[in-house]
């Protein structure tokens, strides 16, 4: 760095001047420039050589992630890079350690990237920063995972040695060779019986296009290869660029809600520095903030007094509301502001919805709250206010996927402590209506009258399946039953990998769960949006003893309708509790009923106190019992219970 930019630098950034001759104290800078009165600019020594060695830091810093298909092992081996380089001592050890969540413990499944920063003395005796980040396998996180990507230079491909490359494997080095990474495989489990070191190298080359040569061997449960993945880090990996004398441009990569500290903010700083006390400005939303604390996870929170170009870490800056924080802003130095913002990323775009009703009314606000505070922590979720006649006030939520809503009801239960009635998952459909205007559909309750509609499109979706031989007829079968068209076909080894064009509405649901089931496990599947189609689609309407139930409306093909309609009501009848009237359950499109089911009455025994006598008195109490079961039908309320709204999801294919 020229040393004319070093005394701009220390100008523009507040340090004092001396006017004075130097002293041991203050001395001037080596080839310093003099002022316009001809005297000398002096710095003071103590803040001149910090600030010197953290900007020739830059080199030493390498920020990369982990990616691989789920349970390929990403979490174990990241156990692993913590421990090798003194992160926690044996003691503070634990399984899945950046997996912070109960939820993701349980599992056994990473739901949000966590980062660490791990100092490491290498071969070459030099001090490193790695900054690491571990992020989730499952295509329902997949902006979990782009977004961190965004924030490194290089990512650890993680490949199971008995296992191979699976379906998310392909799209995790798509979404990093997008960023321009540079890619080190890895090979883990080596220590297994069935692993096939030599076999998975040949079929990355095949599938993926990486050269596999030099990929290393590593077994994340022992710690065998965990060295020679952290050479290949400081080597391979290139230093983060950045301008550490410009103005302060720096990334939000996420952000979280903390009961005590408020608004948590992950930040990638790509030029200049933040530190303690700065005023900084949010340059998408305007907002201009203090800042409170700086601070790297090492996992444990650690506050430090700065971070640099090219650092990654966390800041506090009296944040009150999770409105205050965009994940991707752009934040720079209030007073000395960047000239444009930093790309940012593009935003999510749900493909399931559903409706998210408090089971009462009064934790309507409560409600709102927590799916705020969920939203700052969750990017790719969405959730705007709606009203259902049968469940009253509530919201609409976008999703990426069914295992995405499942987390996020889970974690609105748990961590919020909310009872919530959940209504049957749809996708967004595309109406083109007779009037010439295109309307789009994310509730089946919200479509208008089909005499205004001339025709509906459905989106489409291109999946890649990654399936054995043996199990490809039952895979291919379940494709063509959920409207699939084979787009291709191709062999490695003894896999093949299908591609197929799908019905979004199809695959959300059950299909994963069917896919995995009829493969016993070894099937990968990985898709993305394809666009829109029209299709020959009808909503089909259930009604509860004659009413109209709103939450369980839901939007078929016309030529599965009256089968799904069916399957709805069978399933509708053995969770809805019996009444002491009887119930009808009926699907029907439009003013059509095309399914019936009856929920037979609960009856008292009424003639139990009659011994003998006239038959009268028998047939006096059966009949007053009749009318009393008829008019009990005109007024009577059902309870539904909430494993009915969830119903239309588990509808068997058999």
């Amino acid at each position: 760095m020229e040393k004319y930019n070093l005394i701009e630098y220390f100008l523009s950034h507040g340090y004092r001047e001396a006017t004075s001759e130097p002293s041991a104290r203050s001395p001037v800078l080596p080839n310093g420039r003099l002022d316009e009165s001809g005297v000398p600019l002096h710095f003071h020594r103590q803040e001149f050589s910090n600030e010197l060695r953290s900007m020739t830091q830059l080199e030493n810093i390498r920020n990369f992630a982990i990616i691989a298909h789920i349970d390929h092992g990403k979490s174990t081996l990241a156990d692993r890079l913590i421990q090798t380089t003194g992160g926690l001592t044996d003691r503070e050890m634990k399984e899945q350690v950046l997996d912070s969540m109960e939820l993701e413990r349980e599992r056994g499944i990473t739901i949000k990237a966590n980062s660490v920063r791990l100092n490491y003395q290498a071969n070459d005796g030099q001090d490193y920063v790695l900054n690491l980040i571990d992020t989730p396998g499952h295509v329902d996180f997949a902006y979990e995972v782009s977004r961190s990507l965004s924030a490194c230079e290089g990512s650890l491909l993680l490949v199971d040695a008995s296992q191979g490359v699976e379906a998310q494997t392909l799209a995790n080095v798509y979404l990093a060779l997008e960023n321009d990474h540079e890619i080190i495989p890895v090979l883990n489990k080596v220590d297994l019986p069935a692993a096939e070191p030599q076999r998975i190298q040949q079929q990355i080359e095949d599938v993926i296009g990486l050269d596999a040569s030099e990929a290393i061997e590593v077994s994340g449960k022992t710690g065998a290869g965990v060295p020679e993945v952290l050479e290949a880090v400081v080597s391979k990996i290139p230093a983060p660029s950045g301008d550490g004398t410009g103005s302060l441009k720096a990334l939000l990569v996420d952000s979280w809600y903390d009961v005590y500290l408020g608004v948590i903010i992950l930040v990638r700083v790509v030029d200049g520095h933040i530190k303690k006390g700065m005023k900084i400005r949010m340059m998408g939303s305007g907002g201009s903030y203090e800042v409170d604390r700086v601070g790297v996870f090492t996992p444990h929170r650690t506050e430090v007094a700065q971070l640099h170009a090219g650092e990654l870490g966390f800041i506090t800056a009296g944040m009150k509301t999770v409105g205050d924080s965009s994940v991707g802003d752009t934040i720079t130095d209030d007073r000395r502001p960047a000239n444009e913002p930093l790309p940012g990323f593009k935003p999510s775009v749900p493909v399931v919805f559903c409706g998210l009703y408090p089971s009462e009314s009064a934790d309507f606000d409560n409600l709102r709250e927590s799916l705020a505070k969920l939203a700052l922590n969750d990017a790719s979720f969405q959730f705007e206010t709606e009203s259902s006649a049968a469940l009253g006030f509530g919201f609409r939520c976008g999703f990426l996927g069914l295992l995405h809503l499942e987390i996020v009801q889970e974690r609105l239960s748990r961590e919020f402590d909310l009872d919530l009635v959940t209504t049957a998952p749809s996708v967004v459909y595309r109406l083109h209506l007779t009037d010439g205007t295109i309307m789009d559909m994310h509730n089946p309750v919200d479509m208008p009258d089909v005499q205004r509609i001339e025709y509906i499109e459905e989106p489409w979706i291109k999946a890649t399946i990654l399936v054995p031989d043996e199990h490809l007829g039952p895979v291919l079968k379940l494709c063509e039953e959920r409207r699939g068209v084979q787009l291709d076909m191709t062999y490695m080894n003894n896999r093949a990998v299908v591609v197929y064009k799908l019905p979004l509405a199809e695959v959300v649901f059950d299909f994963y769960d069917r896919l995995k089931s009829i493969s016993r496990g070894y099937a990968s599947f990985d898709y993305q949006v394809d666009g829109y189609e029209e299709g020959n689609l009808v909503k089909v309407s259930i009604l509860i003893n004659g009413e109209p139930v709103d939450a369980l409306a839901i939007m078929v093909h016309k030529d599965k309708s009256e089968s799904r309609g069916r399957d709805l009501c069978i399933r509708l009848k053995e969770l809805i509790p019996r009444q002491l009237f009887k119930i009808a359950v009926q699907a029907a499109i439009g003013g059509k009923v095309i399914a019936r089911e009856t929920i037979s009455a609960m009856r008292k025994d009424v003639t139990a106190k009659c011994y003998g006598g006239d038959a009268t008195r028998k047939r006096k109490l059966l009949e007053k019992q009749k009318a009393g079961k008829k008019r009990m039908r005109n007024i009577g309320n059902v309870d539904i219970p909430q494993s009915a709204f969830l119903a239309a999801l588990k509808m068997s294919d058999d």
